[in-house]
C-alpha cells in the first residue's frame, strides 16, 4: 500500500506543475527518499507514465498517463458536459463541431455534431487522428509544457502524413506551436482531408492542463476564420467554466 500511495503522489504532483521536474524536486516536495523517488520513477516509466527527458534531468508525465485521461473522458462526464455547449456551436455557426482529448500522438473525439448540408467528414465519436495535423490537437499541444511535446515528438519518425501537409520535423512543429500562441487559437487547411479546414481553441482544468479542445470543421473559403474561431473560444471557456464548479 506504502509504494500505490507514493506512486499515485507523484502522479498527482507532476500532473499539477505546468513543466516537468527534477526528482530531487519530487523527493523534497513529497518528502519522500530519493532513493524510493527514483525507483518508482523507473517504473513508471517503464510502463508509459512519466518520461525522462535525460538532457534536462526531469521527469514530465508520459503517454500513458494522457490514455488515463482519455479514459476518464470516455467515461462520459467531460462528453456530458461539453455535448450540448458544442451542439449550440453548431447551431449557432451552421458549422460541425467536435470535442476532443489526447490520446498519446492522437487526438480522440468524444463530441460530434454535423451540421445539416455541409460536407461529410472523417471525425466521430471514437475516431482517432494525428494530433499534430488536427486543429484540436494543434490547440492543446500548444497548451502543453514544451518539455512535454518533445516527448511526444522526439523525431521525423512521430510524423504520420495524411494529405502531404502539415509539419513533419520537431522544428516545423515547434514553430507551428509558437504560432498557435501568438493567435490564440489553432488552425488547419486540408492537413486531415482537401478542402476542409479548422480552427480549434484548449479546455483547461483548474492547474491550466489541456483536458480537451473545441474544434469547428468548414469548407467555404469565404467563411471569416476570426469569427469562427472566436465562437470556439467562447465555446471552450464554457466549458472550462463548467469544468470548474
Amino acid at each position: 500500500m506504502p509504494a500505490a500511495e507514493n506512486t499515485l503522489r507523484i502522479l498527482r504532483h507532476l500532473a499539477g506543475r505546468p513543466a516537468p521536474v527534477a526528482a530531487s524536486a519530487i523527493a523534497r516536495d513529497l518528502g519522500l527518499p530519493r532513493s524510493t523517488v527514483y525507483h518508482l520513477l523507473r517504473t513508471l516509466a517503464a510502463h508509459g507514465f512519466v518520461v525522462h527527458l535525460a538532457e534536462e534531468r526531469r521527469w514530465g508525465l508520459g503517454t500513458s498517463a494522457f490514455e488515463l485521461a482519455g479514459g476518464y473522458a470516455r467515461q462520459q462526464p467531460l462528453a456530458r458536459l461539453g455535448r450540448p455547449l458544442v451542439a449550440a456551436l453548431s447551431d449557432r455557426l451552421g458549422e460541425s463541431a467536435h470535442l476532443a482529448v489526447m490520446s498519446g500522438g492522437d487526438v480522440l473525439y468524444i463530441v460530434e455534431e454535423r451540421a445539416p448540408r455541409r460536407p461529410a467528414l472523417v471525425t466521430d465519436v471514437g475516431v482517432r487522428l494525428p494530433a499534430h495535423l488536427t486543429a484540436s490537437g494543434r490547440a492543446m499541444l500548444a497548451a502543453l509544457p514544451r518539455e512535454q511535446v518533445r516527448a511526444l515528438y522526439p523525431d521525423a519518425s512521430a510524423f504520420p502524413d495524411r494529405t502531404g501537409r502539415g509539419p513533419q520535423t520537431p522544428s516545423a512543429l515547434r514553430e507551428l506551436l509558437r504560432q498557435v500562441r501568438a493567435r490564440g487559437y489553432a488552425t488547419e487547411d486540408s492537413e486531415i482531408a482537401d478542402g476542409l479546414r479548422s480552427v480549434g481553441a484548449p479546455v483547461r482544468d483548474h492547474t491550466g492542463w489541456p483536458v480537451a479542445a473545441v474544434a469547428v470543421t468548414w469548407a467555404d473559403a469565404d467563411s471569416p476564420e476570426q469569427m469562427l474561431a472566436d465562437a470556439v473560444r467562447d465555446t471552450a471557456q464554457a466549458l472550462e467554466s463548467r469544468l470548474m464548479r
